[in-house]
C-alpha cells in the first residue's frame, strides 16, 4: 500500500477476497479483456470519433510506452484536468498499467485548487486540455508550474502552446511493470467541508467491486449506451455506473461536451441513450424542455439523479414526462453508494435516496453520542464495506475525525431509515454547501475572503434555491465601510476559486448572532438572508 494511506485490516481485505468481492483484478487487465472480448465494438462515441474496445487497449499501450520514456514511473502522482473527451480514458488506463497514479480534478478548478493539490501530491506531470468552454488551461498551468517545484511534466491534448502535447506520447508499446490489485489506482477528491479538499485513494480491487456492484443493480449489459453528461471526473458519472460500469458491461459510453438539453437530447435519440445520469437542478431543466420540445427520448430506459435530494414533487415528474425509470443516487467519492432499484414501487423511487448496492455493505445511523438511534429517526450515517475507504491521503488529523476505531467511515449525511431498508437524506451535519450537486466547503471560501484587508470577518451559509437546492451566501464584518460586494467576487476570481464556489450572495453585517457557547450561529445568519 502506498505511504500515507490507510489499508484494510489484513482479516477484513482476506474475507473480501474469499467471498469474492476483490477478484485481483487491474484497470490495466479489465481493459486486456475488454478488448479480447469486445474487439471492434464501439467503446466511446466522442462527437465523430468512433473508438472500438480494441483501439483504446492499444492506445493506452501506446501512451503507456510514452509515459515511461518520458520518466513517469509507478508510484508518480499526475495530476488530470480533461473535461469529457477520449483522451481521458486513454490517459487514465495507460497510468494504470505502469503503477502511476491520476489525480482526478474537474475542469472547473483554477489555481487555487489545482496548485494545493499539485503541492500536497508532489505531482510529477499535469494534463490539461488545450481549451474547454473558453477557459486557456495552458495559462492556468504556467501559473501552476512556476509555484509546483515538483512539478516536471505538463501535457496538453491538444495545441501545446510552451508545453509537451500528448499526441507527441504515443509511442511503440514497451514491457510494463507489474501492477497489483490491491494497490492505489488513483486518487479522488472529497467533497470537503474542512477548507480544500482532502485526497481519496481508490485501490483497483475496491473501485472494481464497485463497478461490478453498480452494474448489476442498475442492469447494465453490452447492449447498454450511457451518455456522459456530467463531468466525468465526478466519482457519480465515473462509476455509478457512469462511464467505467459501462465499459464493465461492454456497453457504449457517449460523451456530451455539456448537459443541455440542446446537445444532451440529440444524442440520445442519434446514439439510442438508454441510460444517463443528472443532478437534480439539470433534471429540472430538461423536464421543462423535453415537456416544451418533440424530441425523441424513447430510447431512455433509465434517469438517474444523484448528487443531492432529489424534490419528490420534481421526482414525480420523470415518469410521465420521460417514460422511464428514475432511479436515485446517492454516494460518495469515499465509498458507499446507495441506489433505488428500477423495480422498487413508485413511492420509494421517489420519495427516498435508495439502499446500499451491496450485501456487504454496513450502515450505521447513530446520534451524537456514536449510539444507534431507532428504526425512522434521524442520525449520522456511518458507513464501512469492500469500496468504501478506510482513511485520507497523509491526513492522519482528518482520519481521526472522519473514521472511527472500527473503520466506519463518518459519512457527515443526516438522514433516516424505513421500514423497508432505504434512507431518505434529511441534510448534511458538516459545514458544507451542496449547490446542484457540487460541494462548496464553507471555510474554504472564508479563509479566501478573510484574506481581504477590509474583511474583519466572514461566514458563509447555505441558501434556498428552488433550482439549484442551495447557494452560498456570505456575510461579511467590514473594517472599511467602502468595501463592496463587487470588490470581494473580483479578489475570489483573482485568488483562483472555482466559479461555482464564488458566493452567490454576499450580505454585509455588524456582528455575528453567536450560540451558547460563543461561537457563530449560522442557523441565525440563515434567517438573516434577504430574498
Amino acid at each position: 500500500m502506498l505511504f500515507g494511506c490507510s489499508e484494510w485490516p489484513s482479516k477484513v481485505a482476506n474475507y473480501y477476497r474469499e467471498t469474492g468481492c476483490w477478484k485481483g483484478d487491474t484497470f490495466g487487465d479489465l481493459l486486456r479483456q475488454w478488448a479480447v472480448k469486445y474487439g471492434e465494438k464501439t467503446a466511446i462515441v466522442d462527437g465523430e470519433y468512433y473508438m472500438s474496445y480494441r483501439e483504446l487497449d492499444t492506445k493506452a499501450d501506446q501512451l503507456a510506452a510514452g509515459w515511461r520514456n518520458l520518466g513517469v514511473k509507478q508510484g508518480d502522482k499526475v495530476v488530470i484536468q480533461l473535461p469529457n473527451i477520449t483522451p481521458f480514458f486513454e490517459v487514465c488506463f495507460a497510468l494504470f498499467r505502469i503503477g502511476a497514479l491520476p489525480v482526478f480534478t474537474l475542469p472547473s478548478h483554477r489555481s487555487s485548487e489545482i496548485t494545493y493539490i499539485c503541492e500536497y501530491v508532489e505531482a510529477d506531470a499535469y494534463v490539461i486540455a488545450e481549451t474547454h468552454a473558453g477557459f486557456d488551461y495552458r495559462k492556468l498551468a504556467e501559473q501552476v508550474k512556476t509555484k509546483v517545484p515538483s512539478l516536471k511534466h505538463v501535457i496538453v491534448a491538444g495545441n501545446p502552446g510552451p508545453f509537451i502535447g500528448l499526441a507527441d506520447l504515443y509511442q511503440t508499446p514497451v514491457s510494463l511493470p507489474e501492477v497489483k490489485a490491491y494497490d492505489v489506482a488513483f486518487f479522488q477528491l472529497s467533497g470537503g467541508s474542512t477548507g480544500l479538499p482532502k485526497l481519496i485513494p481508490r485501490t483497483h480491487d475496491d473501485y472494481i467491486y464497485s463497478l461490478k456492484a453498480s452494474v448489476e443493480v442498475c442492469r447494465l449489459n453490452k447492449d447498454s449506451v450511457y451518455l456522459a453528461a456530467l463531468p466525468i471526473a465526478h466519482n457519480y458519472p465515473l462509476s455509478s455506473p457512469g462511464v467505467l460500469g459501462t465499459l464493465y458491461a461492454g456497453g457504449k459510453v457517449v460523451l456530451a461536451t455539456g448537459s443541455s438539453p440542446d446537445e444532451a437530447f440529440p444524442l440520445i435519440a442519434k446514439q439510442r441513450v438508454t441510460i444517463t445520469g443528472l443532478v437534480p437542478p439539470l433534471a429540472l431543466v430538461w423536464l421543462e424542455a423535453a415537456a416544451a420540445r418533440n424530441a425523441d427520448l424513447s430510447s431512455l430506459q433509465v434517469l438517474q439523479v444523484g448528487g443531492a435530494k432529489f424534490n419528490p414533487e420534481v421526482a414525480s415528474r420523470v415518469k410521465p414526462v420521460f417514460d422511464c425509470v428514475l432511479q436515485q443516487v446517492f454516494g460518495m467519492a469515499e465509498g458507499l453508494v446507495n441506489y433505488t432499484r428500477l423495480d422498487d414501487t413508485e413511492d420509494v423511487i421517489i420519495h427516498t435516496q435508495g439502499r446500499p448496492m451491496s450485501e456487504y455493505d454496513e450502515i450505521c445511523i447513530v446520534d451524537d453520542s456514536d449510539n444507534e438511534v431507532q428504526m425512522g429517526e434521524i442520525g449520522h450515517l456511518l458507513a464501512r464495506g469492500p469500496y468504501t475507504i478506510r482513511g485520507y491521503y497523509k491526513d492522519e488529523v482528518q482520519n481521526e475525525k472522519a473514521f472511527t476505531s472500527e473503520g466506519f467511515y463518518r459519512t457527515g449525511d443526516m438522514v433516516r431509515m424505513t421500514s423497508s431498508g432505504n434512507l431518505i437524506v434529511e441534510g448534511r451535519a458538516k459545514d458544507q454547501i451542496n449547490r446542484g450537486g457540487e460541494k462548496i466547503s464553507a471555510e474554504e471560501v472564508e479563509n479566501h475572503l478573510l484574506a481581504h484587508p477590509s474583511v474583519h470577518d466572514a461566514s458563509v451559509v447555505p441558501m434556498f434555491d428552488e433550482f439549484l437546492g442551495e447557494k452560498a451566501c456570505a456575510f461579511i464584518i467590514k473594517r472599511e465601510m467602502s468595501l463592496t460586494t463587487e470588490e470581494l467576487k473580483l479578489l475570489l476570481h483573482e485568488r483562483g476559486m472555482a466559479a461555482y464556489k464564488i458566493p452567490d450572495q454576499i450580505e454585509f453585517i455588524d456582528s455575528f448572532p453567536k450560540t451558547r457557547l460563543g461561537k457563530v450561529s449560522k442557523k441565525e445568519l440563515q434567517k438573516l438572508i434577504k430574498f
